[in-house]
């Protein structure tokens, strides 16, 4: 598919799911966390976000967050109740912590898949990994 365009687009998060994810071959979800998991203003996880992490998991998928935000402990402190490993100041689009993610967990590019909500870095850091990249619509708080 094009550079310029997600290989798939989802309206939320829960949209992925682990029948989906079976039915594609997805081994590892790479996810960003900010307005693709969370909003900015979630300082935990949410119960939807926590009981989608356990379903992913539990159909067998490794699931990591790859995020631009460079506050390491807020992240740890986020991504740990979930169970689930985070790697902070990625400078998607560079690709080199997809990559690092896909060698530690030994899965191939084609059974991984990135998940965000910005073309400009979530889908060019896939796009550059050689993984397929799925998009979500940016989350945003209501007032």
């Amino acid at each position: 598919m094009s550079v310029f365009h997600a290989d798939k687009k989802f309206e939320r998060f829960e949209d992925v799911t682990p029948e989906l994810l079976k039915k594609e071959g997805v081994k590892l979800l790479m996810c960003d966390l900010d307005n693709t998991l969370r909003l900015h203003s979630e300082k935990e996880p949410a119960d939807e976000l926590a009981d989608w992490v356990y379903e992913i998991k539990n159909a067998g998928v490794k699931i990591v967050v790859i995020s631009n935000n460079g506050r390491k402990k807020m992240m740890q402190k986020f991504c740990e109740p979930l169970g689930i490993d985070c790697v902070w100041w990625a400078k998607k689009p560079v690709s080199t912590k997809l990559t690092e993610m896909m060698q530690r967990f030994k899965i191939a590019p084609s059974d991984a898949v990135m998940l965000g909500d910005k073309w400009s870095t979530d889908v060019l850091a896939a796009k550059f990994a050689k993984v397929r990249s799925w998009q979500v619509e940016h989350r945003k708080d209501i007032l």
